[in-house]
């Protein structure tokens, strides 16, 4: 899947790039899918930040079923699949104009150039009516990166269009820390495997204190994800985490946006 980006792999239109060759020659997809929704949740005003989407087959399937059908050479078409399916589901199912954030999981090496990978995004939000600067980009640290400045270019580039970026599964990857010294993503997500238990780990909790005081210092904010326990809840909130992900306040729903329990 780590493929090197090639500038023949797209073709010029104007004096933007228009739609590349990963993704006009991809293999099709041997499935249909869908998606869930996850909320993300501003536990100190109440107010609902964001809704994670997370594939999902139209018959039911898990992410891990889909994904284990995802082959190399149909990764470009797989993401671009899952953007535009968010989005036009977002654009049905999400209040109108009240902020709340679309949050998308993409990979990095399947983006060949950040300005003609995403106009097939831009275009669903147009023709959904879902506002472009509402859209948040997750990619994850246990994806090994083979090329940083190249990764570095697409956050970039999608800061200039007003999109959130965040680092997903913070703490369980290859990079760590350096990750946040090249990249500087607008938010981080902290793995769920520090914050298990945390409320009975020491451990855990000067680890997690000592990421978000180095986050906060750089201007990025914490997510913690995963949260299943009323006594975790407590000890991210302690630690000065406001935004939580997780099973206590909400499951996900395919094609719905869950009820939140906090």
């Amino acid at each position: 899947m780590n493929q090197p980006v090639d500038p023949r792999a797209f073709r010029q239109g104007g004096n933007a790039p228009a739609a590349c060759e990963g993704c006009r020659t991809a293999k099709p997809l041997p499935m249909a899918i869908t998606m869930a929704f996850q909320p993300i949740v501003n536990i100190q005003t109440g107010r609902m930040f964001a809704y994670e989407a997370l594939v999902r087959g139209v018959a039911g399937e898990s992410a891990g079923a889909i994904l284990s059908q995802v082959e190399p050479d149909m990764i470009y078409r797989f993401d671009q699949t899952c953007r535009v399916k968010a989005i036009e589901l977002a654009g049905g199912l999400f209040p109108r104009d009240d902020g709340t954030r679309l949050s998308i999981n993409f990979m990095p090496n399947a983006v060949y150039e950040p300005e003609a990978c995403i106009r097939a995004s831009l275009a669903a939000s147009a023709r959904v009516g879902f506002s472009p600067q509402r859209l948040m980009f997750e990619f994850t640290e246990n994806e090994r990166m083979t090329d940083t400045g190249h990764v570095r270019n697409i956050i970039s580039s999608y800061k200039a269009h007003g999109f959130t970026t965040a680092i997903d599964d913070f703490g369980s990857g290859y990079s760590g820390l350096n990750l946040l010294a090249e990249l500087t993503p607008d938010l981080v997500k902290l793995d769920m495997d520090l914050l298990r238990g945390i409320d009975e780990s020491y451990a855990r909790q000067r680890i997690v204190a000592n990421i978000v005081n180095l986050c906060r210092e750089l201007g990025i904010e914490c997510i913690a994800e995963g949260i299943e326990t009323p006594g975790e809840l407590n000890a991210a909130r302690d630690l000065g985490i406001e935004l939580v992900q997780g099973y206590l306040i909400a499951a996900p729903q395919t094609e719905r946006l869950p009820e939140v329990a906090v």
